[in-house]
């Protein structure tokens, strides 16, 4: 469930182009307005207001919000008003030509892959080589390193069922297989690389127990008894975004606010790709595990427009 809240009747998208140009207009921004706008509004709500501003005034909405707005409010607001799968692309891309990539960044690639539906991927493919003159995978095989380039390719270049069936016969067999590799210190192997990526979720979380029921330990404790590299980093990644996207979020937005600085890619990607999606588990999570709540933290360490929308995004302002 997510905590995006849409208020009823939902304003014409004529009627929130016509507020939004007002509030481009004079010589302030009235953020607020922008913010209530397109703070309550769905995906396919939001990809009308773009497509109604466009025919309205023959102008870009991003362009416009690019112009009116600026820090990190500016950014995190454009971000949401992307269609998810062109959100997505974006965020794969920046991070596979980041200048100074490090496996933080090869993580969101993970969370497209891993935490959100085959059908998703699948549009998220589609934009991107239609946006960068490339595939994906391509892109990856190009900036990526083995053996991590290896598990990024196989996560994204499957296509995964996507129906709740689970077969125990194939979890028993497969959780030995995993474990053999794990063994062997081998995770970059063959049958590692297929099972994490083609299995449908369902199974997936199957194996997992599976694992910990004949072996003891859970997946991802046998990953890190291995060591702590790159590798073994991206493989839990992995983990947790298919057996608890939520627990995995909660934290991603935790490590973003603690200590000195805030890592607003990191807040705003976990926040604003979540929001529609599975946003009340994400704060139950975070309250079990950081023993505070999620929003009182995004308070304190956020300011100005840009903490009211991000709280807007998590429901608490009406």
């Amino acid at each position: 469930m997510g905590t995006l809240k849409v208020p009823e009747p939902v304003p014409s998208p004529d009627n929130d182009c016509q507020r939004l140009k007002k509030a481009f207009e004079g010589l302030g921004t009235d953020e607020e307005a922008v913010i209530w706008i397109l703070g309550h509004r769905n995906q396919s709500q939001r990809r009308e207001i773009k497509d109604t501003y466009q025919q309205l005034y023959n102008k870009s909405l991003l362009d416009d919000l690019h112009s009116e707005l600026s820090g990190d409010f500016r950014k995190a607001i454009i971000l949401w008003a992307y269609d998810p799968p062109e959100r997505d692309a974006k965020l794969a891309r920046d991070a596979l030509k980041a200048k100074k990539q490090g496996i933080k960044h090869l993580k969101v690639v993970v969370e497209i892959a891993c935490a959100s539906s085959p059908h998703h991927l699948m549009a998220v493919r589609q934009v991107y080589a239609s946006l960068f003159d490339c595939s994906l995978e391509e892109d990856i095989a190009s900036t990526v390193s083995l053996p991590l380039r290896k598990i990024l390719v196989g996560l994204v270049s499957s296509y995964r069922y996507d129906r709740q069936l689970v077969d125990s016969g194939i979890a028993g067999s497969e959780v030995s297989r995993l474990h053999e590799a794990i063994e062997r210190k081998q995770l970059d192997d063959d049958h590692v690389v297929r099972i994490l990526s083609t299995r449908n979720l369902f199974q997936l979380r199957a194996t997992f127990e599976c694992y910990k029921q004949k072996y003891g330990n859970s997946f991802d404790q046998d990953i890190k008894a291995c060591g702590n590299g790159d590798l073994e980093s991206l493989l839990i990644a992995v983990f947790w975004c298919i057996e608890s996207p939520e627990k995995y979020f909660a934290k991603v937005i935790k490590n973003s606010i603690v200590g000195l600085g805030t890592d607003e890619d990191s807040l705003d990607r976990a926040i604003i790709t979540r929001a529609e999606i599975d946003m009340i588990k994400i704060k139950e999570e975070y309250s079990k595990v950081c023993k505070s709540s999620l929003v009182d933290d995004v308070k304190s360490d956020t300011s100005g427009d840009y903490k009211k929308f991000l709280l807007t995004l998590l429901g608490e302002r009406l």
